[in-house]
């Protein structure tokens, strides 16, 4: 029975993708692999003595799978693969068309479907989707690791990440925040702590700059309202609902660097999660302005500045330290009174 995966990348995450993806396809998982002496298998081999790259060894461990590595220059041990491939580039490859990955990749599957994988072989006699016995592969485990490429990457001030040569734009608040950036051979995903704020089609280009329409528009609203003040820019780093905060804040036509250097300040006062907690207050509540969300805050919050002490007029006077009592002490000296007649 075939299965058969196309990619651009070699790395080490498109292996593992893909067979898992076989493994899915054929409802279990082997108890040997066979593979060939590539450096995302086997990164060094003395004659029968092999190492098998630690990444690869790490990929395996899930499924209990026993990696064997084919000896050089000895075809004969992968006859049927090279013949496979020679079946796939000669019945399946001529003719096709197709203007992406993804297309081909539909194309390939349509085939083992209903042609490679439902056909009688012309060496088993046999249908080789009926051939495949099941009930000896191993059932794959409920929970598998993410394959995909994983980057954590700088929000730079144009809105985007730098991957593979490429740009991704990401919301507007999420500049000068660390996002974690997963790819896989189709789609990139942006994440923020635990959300994700950005999916874009993979670009296989390069110097390309990826853009979701409704990430354009936020950057024409920015450059439009010249949000390019450094007290905007702060106040959008604290996230999504600052955005929308600020959003409301412009319908209403607020003064809105006034509001938003107020806020600012409050926020250096009370913390950012306490400002986030105001902000989302105020949005379900419809109060927009700075003074709205410094009357939450000190209804409801307590300033996390910590004042100093009062310094007196006698430097050394301020320079005097206590030390921490030890109440164990006191406890023992009561202890001791207690116990006199």
């Amino acid at each position: 029975m075939l299965y058969v995966s196309f990619t651009h990348s070699q790395k080490q995450e498109a292996l593992h993708q893909a067979l898992f993806d076989a493994f899915k396809y054929f409802g279990g998982s082997p108890k040997e692999l066979v593979v060939d002496n590539m450096i995302t298998a086997v990164t060094e081999r003395t004659g029968s003595l092999v190492r098998f790259n630690d990444n690869f060894l790490e990929f395996l461990l899930p499924y209990g799978i026993k990696p064997v590595a084919c000896n050089i220059r000895s075809p004969y041990e992968k006859g049927k693969i090279e013949r496979s491939i020679h079946y796939i580039r000669h019945n399946f490859l001529p003719l096709k068309e197709f203007s992406n990955l993804q297309e081909l990749k539909s194309l390939a599957m349509g085939w083992l479907n209903t042609i490679a994988n439902t056909r009688t072989h012309s060496t088993t006699g046999e249908i080789p989707v009926k051939r495949l016995q099941k009930d000896r592969l191993k059932k794959l485990p409920d929970l598998v690791p993410d394959y995909r490429e994983i980057n954590a990457l700088y929000v730079h001030k144009d809105f985007a990440v730098r991957f593979d040569s490429n740009t991704y734009i990401v919301p507007v608040w999420a500049i000068g925040k660390t996002a974690v950036l997963k790819a896989d051979q189709e789609k990139v995903s942006v994440y923020y702590k635990t959300r994700c704020i950005a999916v874009h089609t993979r670009s296989w280009e390069k110097k390309q700059r990826i853009e979701l329409e409704i990430h354009k528009a936020q950057l024409h609203k920015l450059k439009k309202r010249r949000f390019a003040d450094k007290n905007v820019l702060a106040f959008l780093s604290l996230g999504q609902t600052a955005l929308d905060y600020l959003n409301e804040l412009e319908k209403r036509g607020s003064p809105l660097k006034k509001d938003v250097t107020q806020i600012m300040t409050l926020k250096d006062e009370y913390g950012d999660n306490s400002i986030i907690i105001a902000l989302n207050k105020a949005l379900d509540l419809k109060l927009y302005g700075a003074d709205y969300i410094q009357n939450i805050l000190y209804q409801e919050m307590k300033p996390k500045t910590c004042h100093p002490p009062v310094k007196l007029k006698k430097d050394t006077l301020n320079e005097i330290r206590l030390c921490t009592p030890n109440l164990a002490e006191y406890d023992a000296l009561i202890l001791k009174k207690r116990k006199k007649p």
